[in-house]
């Protein structure tokens, strides 16, 4: 029996689901090696009964701890997967404001309608089996994955920071471009895609395991910026992480 595999979004724009729908021929091998009962962005299908869950998006309502506290029950493997789910994304902005101002900006008069909850990622909330990085995931990390899963391997991640694959690939260093890059502390694993393409590591993959935090106020200092420069720019997909400063 092939393994069941559910996949669930909560608040988020759903990319990280269409990130896996673009996996051109490697979805095919997926479907044949896993039987997909759940997964609302390709198909009405519906299950309670799965062994693999992958969660997309934050945890942003009370009805929401219900449901994931739901799924995690049923599932064998919990997944967070994409930048929201494993460290609430950017929908964690909104933390630095009361819940209230939030609702009245967003809904105006019918504020009083909705209920909110300071956003949290999917681990704050229920015991997550796996986390996969990213807005988008890597697509070679979440087929790694199952790979794992399907074979029962270890599925290791990247432990080494952005700016390791940048120099891999020979970029010019985003800060020398003038560009406020958060690639020194940035787990990689994504082959540094963004400065690659010309821009900056926005650190939608979160900190790479024990950041070396005094490299990186030596390259602050360097180009006369600070560490809150730094953490304004962390919190744009990481308002839930606690930074050393």
């Amino acid at each position: 029996m092939k393994p069941r595999v559910a996949f669930f979004d909560f608040t988020g724009c759903e990319g990280c689901q269409l990130e896996v729908l673009n996996f051109e021929l490697e979805i095919v091998d997926l479907i044949n090696a896993v039987d997909i009962v759940e997964f609302r962005e390709a198909s009405s299908d519906h299950s309670d009964e799965y062994d693999i869950a992958f969660i997309e998006g934050s945890i942003t309502t009370e009805k929401d701890i219900e449901r994931i506290q739901g799924i995690r029950k049923n599932a064998k493997i919990l997944v967070a997967l994409g930048a929201c789910s494993c460290t609430g994304g950017v929908n964690a902005l909104k933390n630095r404001f009361s819940m209230e101002e939030n609702l009245k900006v967003v809904y105006g008069e019918d504020a009083k309608l909705y209920k909110t909850i300071p956003t949290r990622g999917t681990g704050a909330v229920v015991p997550v089996d796996v986390f996969i990085h990213g807005c988008p995931p890597n697509r070679l990390e979440v087929i790694s994955l199952v790979k794992c899963l399907l074979t029962g391997k270890k599925f290791e991640q990247c432990h080494n920071p952005v700016c390791v694959e940048c120099k891999l690939a020979e970029n010019i260093c985003a800060f020398e471009r003038g560009e406020f890059c958060l690639g020194p502390v940035t787990r990689g694993g994504c082959n540094a895609v963004c400065v690659t393409a010309g821009r900056k590591c926005w650190g939608c993959r979160a900190l790479v395991d024990e950041p070396n935090v005094n490299s990186q106020k030596d390259i602050l200092a360097k180009h006369s910026l600070t560490v809150n420069d730094m953490l304004m720019q962390f919190r744009i997909f990481n308002g839930t992480l606690e930074v050393a400063k």
